[in-house]
Order: structure tokens, then C-alpha cells, then sequence
């Protein structure tokens, strides 16, 4: 194939393409190394991640039984092939064969046809990213596996002993959770996991309800300011107690927050209603259904001095049913449902067949699908019916 307008294109690589100016034309031919090549892709990518891949700031993860993800320092992408039905040739550099060992002769014989550019590969299509939520169910059944309670906190375990535990520092988390790390930290933050030992680990629910109890009752007994505990002294009575001071300031971080208070010496902490009040509940309930009226009494005398037990601090943590004249509740909380949309509104219309938009939305109000808003959510997994225009929404299965 001759070449319209005489031009130096170079010796048949890549060059020669990108040198190529409008109205004119180039011959092309087999590479010598033409194949399959199933080691090279084309990945198409925003203009924006460009960066972080130059500079090998992401990574691939995932298990041999998961689809692969990559992952920027803060965002997760899913990775999907994309087929093309136009022909799309891939043309390498002019000094490849050079740099895979060609003979001499071959890259003689290239020049004495220096117009022709030399396809080694033909792509069928590309590979896309697209931005997906991350996939942290997994983090909560990985670090569910062994708790930490009581049996440990006297106990000095070796590395070995961690391993054959089943426990996990922060590489076997990144290794394992489909998730970028700043999307890791959330995660592990929102689950108020602590690192003890270089391993991440979730409390046990007895361990924490002693240590909470303690420090209420000794909040009681040495006249302590729940708005205003020093940290130094709470520390210093629940480690004569035999807690860790890590376990019990970790605690103070999970159902408090740091004032400042130039006023005492040291850190100074505020007990928060709301994550104490839904504790106590989640206590009371375990396990059980009450009556509402039974129930509520009994979580009022639990609830501190100088906190309010107001029923609408338990929103996505409870749910009710009449049964007759009767209501009971019981504990149903967001924090135990899967994070994926399909599976965590399957599971909410098998407790419920029927939601009113109070009910349902602080259980789904925590879902994020980039690209997707939570109207957007409703449309694709629930049905919604309102039997008068002054009527409440009902939502129901699709």
C-alpha cells in the first residue's frame, strides 16, 4: 500500500502512527512477533486516576474466587472488559524487537520498508473501570472471627499463636477486603475495631458491657462529671481493675469525644448520650423481644443520670410489631445487614413485607452506589404505593 504524501515516519513502529498528519495514509503489516499476546490490555482510564497509575499508586485486589478490583488510595473500581467491533491494532515501538532478541536480518529487511508499521496484536476491546462501593461485608465476618474478651487480656500471646487464631494485621486486610485504605480505615472505624498486638480486633460484647458498667458505677462512686471525665483518673481505676489501658481508652474514643478544658489537667472526655443509650438497649434486648412499655422502663433506669432515653435515638437499631393490642420490640440493627443493595433490601422485605418511609430510611440511608442516589436505590429494588395523595408512602418488594 503506497503512502499518499511522501513523509518520514521512522522505521515502522509506533512512531510512524503518531507522526501521521491529516490526509495521509500509512501501509501496515504483521509484526513478526504477531500473536495473541493475552498479557497486554488496553485499560481505558479517567483523566483524573491517570496519576496514581504513573506513579504506582494502586493496586489489584482480591481473591482467586473474586472478580478483581483496583484501588486508588481512596476510591474502589471494578474492572470490566469492553468489546469493540471495529478492528483496534496495536503497534509497539520500533525498537522491540531489538529488545526481544530479533536477529539483525529481521530488523534489516523492517528498514528496507521503513513506511510500513508492524501490528503485533489485534484487541478485541478494552478494559473499563467504573467506581463501585467498597466491599467491606467481608471485613466484619474476618474480624468476628475471634473477638477480644476477657480470656485474653491476662493472657501474652506469640505470633504463632495470632496466626493459628485466625486473626489479622493491616497487609492481611488489604490483601483480603476489596477496599482502597482510606475506604479500609472507614470501615474499621465504623465497626470500632482497635488494634491490639499489630492485629486488628473487634471487642467482645461482654467484655465492653463490663467495662462500660465499670465506668459508670465508678462515675457514680467518685463523683465523675459524665461531660467531663479526666482521662488519667479513668484509666488509672479501671486499670486496678485489670483492664488494659488501650482497651479502656479505645472505649472512651467509641462512646465519647475529647472537650477542651484548660481547666484540669490531662484529656478530658464527654460520654455521648446516643452511643451509650443504644449500648444499654442493645443489652436489654438481646436476644429477646419485650414489650415496649416493659422495655422502655427498664432502659430508663439503665440510662445515666443527665442522658435523655429517647426512643428516637434507636432509629435503625430497633423494630416493633402489634400484635393485637399489644406492641413488642426487638433488636434489628443496620450495622448486622449486608452492604450490598440487592442483598440488604432482600433481607429487609423477608423481616418486613411492607415499609412506611420513617421505618425504612435509617436503614438504608447509609447505602452509597457511585453514580446512584438513594431515589435511584428506591426505583430499582422497592415498589411504592400510596393509597391516597395525603397517605404515607408504602414500600413494598419490586
Amino acid at each position: 500500500m503506497e503512502i499518499e504524501k511522501s513523509q518520514s515516519y521512522g522505521e515502522g513502529g509506533a512512531e510512524a502512527i503518531l507522526n501521521v498528519q491529516p490526509n495521509t495514509s500509512i501501509s501496515i503489516a504483521y509484526h513478526h512477533l504477531f500473536g495473541p499476546h493475552d498479557d497486554l490490555m488496553l485499560l481505558e482510564l479517567d483523566e483524573k486516576l491517570l496519576p496514581d497509575i504513573l506513579n504506582q499508586r494502586v493496586t489489584l485486589r482480591g481473591q482467586p474466587d473474586e472478580d478483581a478490583v483496583l484501588c486508588s488510595q481512596s476510591k474502589t473500581y471494578a474492572i470490566k472488559f469492553v468489546g469493540t467491533s471495529n478492528c483496534v491494532f496495536l503497534i509497539p515501538p520500533s525498537n522491540l524487537s531489538i529488545s526481544l532478541g530479533a536477529s539483525r536480518n529481521s530488523n534489516e529487511k523492517d528498514h528496507d520498508n521503513p513506511t510500513v508499521a508492524s501490528v503485533i496484536k489485534v484487541v478485541p476491546g478494552s478494559m473499563e473501570l467504573v467506581e463501585v462501593a467498597p466491599r467491606l461485608d467481608k471485613l466484619k465476618l474476618l474480624l468476628s472471627e475471634n473477638p477480644y474478651g476477657f480470656d485474653e487480656v491476662s493472657q501474652m500471646d506469640t505470633e504463632s499463636t495470632h496466626r493459628s487464631r485466625g486473626l489479622y494485621a493491616w497487609n492481611d486486610l488489604i490483601e483480603k477486603v476489596q477496599a482502597s485504605d482510606e475506604e479500609l480505615c472507614t470501615g474499621l472505624r465504623a465497626l470500632s475495631a482497635v488494634e491490639i498486638d499489630g492485629y486488628w480486633r473487634l471487642l467482645d460484647e461482654n467484655f465492653v458491657d463490663e467495662i462500660l458498667n465499670l465506668l459508670l458505677h465508678n462515675a457514680v462512686l467518685n463523683d465523675w462529671l459524665l461531660s467531663a471525665l479526666n482521662e488519667d483518673e479513668v484509666l488509672r481505676v479501671l486499670e486496678a481493675d485489670g483492664f488494659p489501658s488501650k482497651i479502656v481508652r479505645h472505649c472512651l474514643e467509641v462512646y465519647g469525644s475529647k472537650v477542651d478544658d484548660d481547666t484540669r489537667g490531662g484529656c478530658t472526655w464527654r460520654l455521648e448520650e446516643r452511643p451509650v443509650c443504644v449500648h444499654l438497649a442493645r443489652v436489654i434486648l438481646r436476644g429477646k423481644k419485650m414489650k415496649l412499655e416493659r422495655f422502655m422502663e427498664e432502659w430508663r433506669k439503665k440510662v445515666p443520670e443527665g442522658m435523655n432515653a429517647s426512643f428516637d435515638v434507636l432509629e435503625g437499631e430497633v423494630l416493633t410489631e402489634n400484635l393485637g393490642i399489644e406492641t413488642r420490640i426487638y433488636a434489628f440493627s443496620v450495622s448486622s445487614l449486608s452492604s450490598v443493595p440487592a442483598e440488604r433490601f432482600s433481607r429487609l422485605f423477608q423481616e418486613k413485607p411492607k415499609w412506611d418511609w420513617k421505618e425504612l430510611q435509617p436503614f438504608v440511608r447509609d447505602l452509597k452506589v457511585p453514580g446512584l442516589s438513594s431515589e435511584g436505590l428506591l426505583l430499582k429494588y422497592t415498589r411504592r404505593t400510596q393509597p391516597s395523595a395525603d397517605a404515607e408512602p408504602i414500600f413494598s418488594a419490586r
